[in-house]
């Protein structure tokens, strides 16, 4: 028996039985040790591939060459696009010591300090809304309350700023500035606007100023709101509408509030270590 090997420019028409074609579906090579009854074998410029010996391919004959290499592509990765467009931060911190510089050496006049503060966004593509933000954390370290309460305002009067923490800052310049009347309307808006947003911490803070000026009554209104709304009180709001329903004679709803809302065990730190104790 004479075995030929094939080279990439020699093809073969023969017929293949079942066990071989396996061989090529198998191993998907292209060239073979082929038995062959004869030796004269017809030279061509490429062999035939094994796909050729398909099923309904036989009345084909599609060749390759193993000469030539498959090339690898790599498919690129996929482009990230965002929704969001991130506010470029750089700078802001600067920016806010420039307005609480420029601000704090102004006269006490509505109009001059609404002007510098044109003038302060006037070279900005968009609000500088962080920067804006920072200022007022400086004020308030600073406890400039007639400064907070002038940028705060000129904020929302651009539509900006408009959030929790911006109210929070207002409310608490509004107490300490002695303007409770301010602080009312601008609470009555926030409910009107944001009712089911209202945060646990601007509710305490709009009890406390109720509280330091002393009006039972508006902290008793500021307490139903919370319940409506289902926010649960602080221990320190716990006390101040104790306090509240005290100063206004009704002993038997404060014993009420207080069996609903009081804890009966708080923790303290004692000799370094934490103790459980009853209210």
């Amino acid at each position: 028996m004479n075995y030929l090997q094939l080279s990439s420019r020699q093809v073969l028409f023969v017929k293949v039985d079942f066990p071989v074609f396996n061989l090529f579906q198998r191993y998907n090579v292209s060239s073979l040790l082929i038995k062959a009854s004869d030796s004269s074998v017809p030279t061509y410029k490429a062999i035939a591939s094994p796909q050729d010996f398909r099923g309904g391919q036989n009345d084909k004959s599609l060749v390759t060459s193993n000469a030539v290499e498959k090339k690898l592509v790599r498919k690129s990765g996929k482009k990230e696009h965002h929704l969001w467009k991130r506010r470029d931060q750089i700078g802001s911190g600067h920016k806010a010591l420039n307005l609480v510089r420029t601000i704090c050496g102004l006269a006490n006049e509505k109009e001059a300090v609404y002007s510098a503060l044109d003038e302060w966004i006037a070279w900005e593509t968009e609000f500088p809304l962080i920067a804006a933000a920072k200022a007022l954390v400086i004020l308030r370290q600073r406890s400039q309350w007639k400064r907070i309460i002038q940028v705060a305002k000129w904020m929302l009067s651009k539509g900006q700023g408009a959030t929790m923490a911006t109210y929070d800052h207002l409310l608490l310049a509004f107490d300490m500035d002695r303007r409770p009347d301010e602080a009312e309307m601008l609470w009555n808006m926030i409910l009107h606007a944001h009712d089911r947003s209202i945060s646990k911490r601007l509710f305490s803070r709009m009890i406390s100023l109720y509280d330091h000026h002393n009006m039972a009554n508006n902290v008793i209104e500021v307490f139903a709101d919370m319940e409506e709304l289902g926010v649960k009180p602080d221990e320190d709001t716990v006390r101040r509408i104790a306090r509240a329903f005290e100063v206004l004679g009704q002993e038997d709803k404060q014993k009420q509030f207080l069996t609903k809302y009081q804890r009966k065990w708080k923790y303290i730190h004692f000799k370094g270590e934490r103790a459980r104790v009853r209210t």
